[in-house]
């Protein structure tokens, strides 16, 4: 390993790469009892677009920005703890207490050798893929496993003439569209491929990778996926450097065969209802800090300045699940979350290249949790009739009727068009609703068919004070019903 150089030039990110980047869903404003948003007060003159952020066991937080700084923050002063980074988009503390940073041409681990609050090695941890320029090119990581080794995601590039295309998106060699494994002693491992724009990857309590990609061509929204060894999802272009594929053999592949490939996505993400451009999962490990949503999944939006959770089910032993929004209203677009020891939700953001509903270009946030039990949805699980829903407070039992739901399904066409449009979109019938003897979980009956996004709206539905949920729909991915 060898230590690198600072300060590769930073390549310029168009304002404007893909218009249904700028979209926005109809304006409202939702959030749970008991939530606020604070503001973190950031370092004077200096454009702060958090791209990567991760804290301490001792409470520092560290914060990697898209123009090459990492600063730390101890209670409330800043630090630069490095500089001169190309354009770092993740960022790890280490075990050891060293800062690991995901930038453009490798994984870099930065050591404070002589404990002045500055890192004084700039040391490559791992840079096996080429990186060709290209602004898109981003280096999406680290995360790492119970095992200790790391691993990140590689975007395609986009607008390189030179690149290999089927769509709108890229590929010019080089393990671009792949995600790679780097093991504790550097040796470095393509993982999986046929990603697109995998903006963020997270690893579970129990050692498991997801990550969530973004809408576009070969993805017809965005999705959350859980990401394994070996397993191709979905974008074709990246086959290129898989054995026994050519570029003119994929080119001629139908649209059929990749289908039949690629893993389905553990949940899809509604375009505009809930994400366009989604970060990294976050999972509170609070054990009720953040309130009763302890174990859940957060996941931040660039473009619509929101947090949606997602909620995993477990059907014939394989993950699907649904999704619905947390709260908005964030001043910038959220790309990194992160949990702290006192259960508070970082959130770094920046809206420099795609924009974000929030107006500023960039800054930190927290939410936290004043105590206050809020009435929502806890979460959903399917069942051979329909679902179950469970909330977190006692429901009034007269709101607990057929009227007090709407629901709807529909698919999305898998191809290398930009995104899809809602397809056989169609109402569903729910033909019984009940209530369980704790007052908190509502079982919903209606006809079942596999492979659609099921829409839930529950408006009418009152907690036992006559509160109405902060947020009435969840968005349920079923993939396959219970055999």
């Amino acid at each position: 390993m060898n230590k690198i150089t600072k300060a590769l030039g930073l390549s310029l990110l168009l304002t404007s790469a893909v218009s249904s980047h700028a979209q926005q869903p109809p304006s409202h404003t939702y959030k749970p009892d008991g939530y606020s948003i604070v503001t973190i007060e950031t370092p004077v003159d200096v454009r702060f677009h958090a791209t990567g952020l991760d804290s301490t066991s001792t409470g520092e937080v560290y914060v990697a920005t898209r123009f090459g700084d990492v600063w730390k923050l101890n209670g409330e002063t800043w630090t630069k703890f490095a500089e001169g980074l190309h354009e770092p988009t993740g960022l790890l503390v280490d075990d050891d207490g060293s800062i690991v940073v995901a930038q453009k041409p490798e994984f870099t681990r930065l050591i404070d050798t002589d404990k002045d609050g500055q890192a004084d090695e700039y040391i490559m941890l791992a840079g096996d893929w080429d990186f060709h320029d290209n602004y898109h090119e981003f280096t999406f990581g680290p995360v790492k496993d119970k095992q200790g080794n790391y691993y990140g995601t590689l975007n395609l590039s986009h607008g390189d003439p030179k690149a290999f295309s089927l769509g709108a998106m890229g590929s010019s060699g080089g393990y671009r569209g792949f995600a790679f494994k780097v093991t504790p002693n550097g040796e470095f491992s393509p993982f999986a491929w046929g990603l697109r724009s995998p903006a963020g990857l997270g690893t579970s309590p129990d050692g498991e990778l997801f990550y969530t990609d973004n809408q576009g061509d070969w993805v017809p929204t965005s999705t959350f996926h859980l990401l394994q060894e070996g397993k191709f999802y979905g974008h074709p272009v990246s086959l290129a450097q898989r054995p026994g594929y050519t570029k003119q053999a994929i080119t001629d592949t139908p649209v059929e065969v990749f289908d039949k490939m690629r893993e389905k996505p553990v949940a899809l993400i509604p375009h505009l209802e809930v994400a366009n451009s989604p970060g990294n999962p976050a999972w509170d490990t609070s054990k009720g800090q953040f309130g009763p949503f302890a174990g859940q999944i957060f996941v931040g939006d660039q473009t619509q300045s929101n947090i949606f959770r997602v909620l995993l089910d477990k059907v014939n032993g394989v993950y699907q699940g649904a999704v619905i929004n947390f709260m908005n209203g964030f001043q910038s677009g959220n790309i990194r979350n992160e949990f702290d020891l006192k259960g508070q939700l970082w959130v770094g953001q920046t809206a420099r290249g795609w924009g974000a509903k929030g107006g500023k270009p960039f800054g930190l946030q927290k939410v936290v949790w004043d105590g206050t039990n809020p009435f929502e949805l806890h979460g959903i699980k399917l069942t051979k009739t329909g679902f179950e829903l469970s909330f977190t407070d006692k429901i009034d039992i007269k709101s607990v009727a057929l009227d007090s739901f709407s629901v709807q399904q529909w698919n999305y066409k898998y191809s290398g068009n930009y995104g899809s449009p809602k397809m056989n979109l169609t109402p569903v019938k729910a033909t019984k609703v009940s209530l369980s003897s704790d007052k908190r979980t509502v079982t919903i009956n209606m006809p079942l068919i596999a492979d659609k996004v099921v829409q839930i709206d529950f408006p009418g539905l009152r907690d036992q004070s006559g509160r109405s949920v902060g947020v009435e729909k969840v968005y349920y991915t079923l993939n396959q019903l219970i055999k």
